[in-house]
């Protein structure tokens, strides 16, 4: 196990370099920093030739990223065209978006997993039926939609919530807003708990152990559900970088001023510094979580080992 992940531990450092690398170039080359910092009205020459130096844009891109990557290995993401440091930008958003994030997955697992095993269980009867059809819909209609949708009946129309979340974002504030972000994933998640338990209900091992006795709840849950949650937990997995980092909509809509929102405000105003320093720390949220999954299925499945 330990050389594994010492393996998979080194090959993260080129898809890290080269995801970095990647969008670096991206941002680079999406518009004119300088323009976005002169607001409406265009810069003469001079101004913009002081600020294109003192950012380091007159540089070739290459070395721009070479400089970058080795500042970041410091700790320093850089400054915003505001004057203030990006990495206190993270230290403000991103325990909002870890905070929603949490709420999110927690609902996923939660109600996702529940439906997948009473649908999967009950496969072809109405409640199976009803619930395709509803996770379709959801899966069906944008999520800017559904936020929307939400918040104009719970928050505006009946009051049940704040239409806003306020700065301190509070897991109850969240709840909300993170079944918003989670309503998509949590309908992919019943489908593939639902198709994964259908499947596994006539394996072997699930006949074997209902031939020696065993309590019907102990058949699930130590036998169906745990080799039936891999391809489950694959997605829950690659899934937590994803909502952290496709939560642009959803902190806009709720007003909630996390890593979508500085992301949104970063390539809104061409701030190339905010939004390849937080899209740096996405990728590695992205890289050991894909980590973390591989190590699961072991976990899940005794039959699985690595050298």
């Amino acid at each position: 196990m330990g050389r594994y992940v010492i393996r998979r531990l080194l090959q993260m450092i080129p898809v890290f370099i080269g995801a970095t690398l990647l969008i670096f170039l991206m941002v680079n080359v999406m518009g004119d920093p300088v323009a976005g910092l002169c607001g409406d009205r265009q810069c003469d020459p001079a101004t913009a030739q002081r600020l294109r130096t003192d950012l380091g844009l007159d540089k070739p891109v290459w070395q721009q990223y070479l400089t970058y990557m080795g500042n970041v290995f410091t700790g320093d993401f850089g400054t915003a065209f505001n004057g203030q440091k990006v990495t206190e930008l993270m230290g403000t958003a991103f325990p909002v978006t870890i905070r929603l994030t949490i709420v999110a997955i927690v609902l996923e697992i939660i109600i996702g997993i529940a439906l997948g095993v009473v649908t999967g269980l009950r496969r072809g009867k109405p409640v199976d039926t009803g619930v395709l059809v509803l996770t379709l819909v959801v899966i069906s209609v944008p999520t800017f939609v559904t936020g929307l949708l939400v918040q104009l009946l719970l928050g505006v129309k009946w009051g049940w919530i704040k239409p806003a979340v306020s700065a301190e974002a509070t897991f109850g504030e969240l709840f909300v807003p993170g079944l918003v972000l989670a309503s998509v994933s949590l309908a992919y998640v019943t489908r593939l708990t639902r198709t994964s338990i259908a499947e596994n209900r006539r394996a072997d091992y699930v006949r074997t152990a209902v031939a020696k006795g065993l309590p019907r709840r102990r058949v699930i849950t130590r036998h169906l559900l745990r080799n039936s949650l891999i391809p489950v937990v694959t997605f829950i997995g690659t899934d937590i970088g994803a909502l952290m980092g496709g939560a642009i909509v959803t902190e806009r809509i709720f007003n909630i001023h996390g890593v979508g929102f500085q992301l949104y405000q970063g390539i809104l105003r061409q701030n190339t510094q905010t939004v390849v320093g937080f899209v740096t720390i996405l990728v590695l949220v992205f890289l050991v979580a894909n980590l973390i999954v591989d190590l699961l299925y072991a976990v899940l499945d005794p039959r699985i080992r690595y050298a």
